[in-house]
């Protein structure tokens, strides 16, 4: 039998059925559902046609997961539980723009749009902002940045303060949102890129991701350096160095299960170049095939 304070995870039934209400959460479902609903209603008025399964993925993938996420246990303990806040940021920085991605909402946006709000809609997405936020290394950057921040004590302050609290909801999905759309060749920039270098730096980053998770498994102290939490809690409640590693081993599965599908999607986009490049050559004349190897040969021009 568990000493108390060292079990670890609580009750299946615990898990599905804590609920919490969160009016900051329930406003960016409204206003993100919304938004994505009024696109769709734009579009069945001219008669024209949107992919079922991609509304499926926006409206009850990503903000589905997004409301079990803030409503749910994770939101509903993440004060007290640091796992429960690790588990949080991950899922709301990484996961929940991911599935969000699928319903292509810069793509919606821009067949629903006209005039001069299509025109601020791409001086948007066309900004510097958008370009530095669109760069490869930039995503695993600062994914480490935020995740470092749990082997400090901003971590405990960051828990327990109502302010931040109130701006997880927004802020971190929003962030995640602009790191994962480029990825998701959901806006100009993607296009642009080197498959072979986003490849390179989305397995750096494969390795990157799983440091704060180890770190934080490792310590033998808190590092945050907040205390128990306070007033009655669960027979389950793991004790303060017990909750920090299972926020780390969660972290780390999270952090590198994102990564997977990741790689994936990179796989896929070197593929789709290959494709497109062995058509451009067959479409070649055979003079024209051995100007390209004349070239090839003489090496550049010096």
């Amino acid at each position: 039998m568990p000493i108390r304070g060292q079990e670890s995870m609580p009750p299946l039934v615990d898990l599905v059925t804590t609920w919490r209400f969160s009016p900051v959460a329930l406003a960016v479902l409204l206003l993100a559902g919304g938004l994505y609903v009024a696109g769709l209603v734009t579009l069945h008025r001219r008669g024209e046609r949107w992919s079922g399964w991609r509304t499926t993925g926006f409206l009850l993938g990503g903000l589905g997961l997004f409301a079990i996420v803030e409503f749910g246990f994770l939101g509903a303990w993440s004060g007290e539980l640091r796992w429960a806040f690790s588990t949080r940021l991950a899922l709301d920085l990484f996961a929940v723009p991911g599935l969000l991605t699928v319903g292509k909402p810069v793509t919606l946006a821009r067949r629903a749009l006209r005039g001069d709000a299509l025109r601020r809609f791409e001086r948007i997405v066309g900004s510097w902002a958008m370009r530095l936020v669109g760069n490869p290394i930039v995503a695993p950057l600062f994914a480490l940045a935020v995740f470092s921040l749990l082997l400090t004590p901003i971590a405990g302050v960051l828990r327990l303060s109502p302010v931040s609290e109130a701006l997880i909801p927004v802020l971190v999905p929003f962030v995640g949102l602009l790191l994962v759309l480029p990825l998701a060749g959901d806006g100009e920039v993607s296009a642009k890129r080197i498959v072979v270098i986003e490849f390179m730096l989305a397995f750096i980053e494969l390795l990157l991701d799983a440091l704060p998770g180890i770190l934080l498994r490792l310590n033998g102290t808190v590092l945050d350096q907040a205390g128990r939490a306070t007033g009655a809690v669960p027979g389950w409640f793991p004790n303060p160095l017990r909750d920090q590693q299972l926020s780390g081993d969660l972290l780390w599965f999270i952090a590198e299960i994102v990564d997977v599908p990741v790689l994936a999607v990179f796989i896929v986009q070197w593929m789709r170049n290959d494709r497109r490049e062995a058509r451009r050559f067959d479409e070649l004349s055979d003079a024209e095939m051995d100007a390209l190897v004349q070239q090839h040969l003489r090496g550049p021009a010096g």
